[in-house]
């Protein structure tokens, strides 16, 4: 039986609202825009400060010179002290939380890395959402960006979620076989939240199936 359902997405292809409405339809807990509060109550930093480094890699410069300050006997400099906030530390705080999502069960987690992080759990099930730019760029537009910030966003955010998760897991984005299912939002989130449960359910049937069958 499942019982975590991972959504990762293309930035702007509605992936949030389908998210919350397959946590409603299965009455479980949400886990979008509070895992960043979780990320920050457990680093204990601002918001803020995880929001600036959440699924993007921090700048090539940053990441040499605290490689440089940590063999350097100069430990006392800020840079170097053990309760800086980057990327490293948020990818540290994340992989903590998955797996206590991953105890409770019953969660419907958004992006942060979650396929990556519960790969191989035979009770969670992955889904991919993606849509054409036009339609990316539309429900940005819907959400009150202006067109030329849309088009930025849609242009430059997935860039950083694919260095993201090539240096942190060594991986392609989207890695395709994660997935049990990769939908395309155009279709309309009802039919793709409907396409989500449905599959679900005829996974977790024919698993009973197979049980039952190698009982009898």
């Amino acid at each position: 039986m499942f019982r975590i359902v991972t959504l990762e997405r293309e930035f702007g292809c509605g992936c949030g609202s389908i998210a919350a409405e397959i946590a409603q339809r299965l009455g479980w807990k949400l886990w979008d825009q509070n895992l960043t509060v979780e990320i920050a109550k457990r680093a204990q930093v601002d918001e803020s400060e995880v929001c600036l480094c959440d699924e993007r890699v921090d700048s090539r410069l940053y990441r040499l010179a605290k490689a440089f300050w940590r063999g350097s006997y100069e430990r006392s400099l800020p840079l170097a002290g053990s309760r800086a906030f980057d990327t490293d530390r948020l990818v540290s705080t994340v992989e903590q939380i998955m797996h206590s999502i991953a105890e409770e069960g019953n969660a419907v987690v958004v992006g942060r890395g979650a396929p990556f992080f519960l790969r191989g759990r035979p009770d969670t099930f992955h889904v991919f959402t993606y849509a054409p730019v036009d339609e990316k760029i539309r429900r940005l537009i819907a959400l009150g960006k202006s067109r030329e910030e849309a088009e930025e966003l849609v242009h430059c955010v997935d860039k950083e979620r694919i260095a993201f998760v090539k240096h942190y897991f060594n991986a392609d984005w989207p890695t395709r076989s994660l997935y049990h299912v990769m939908l395309n939002t155009s279709l309309g989130d009802k039919l793709v939240v409907e396409t989500v449960l449905e599959t679900m359910h005829a996974l977790e049937a024919k698993s009973m199936q197979r049980e039952i069958h190698m009982v009898r």
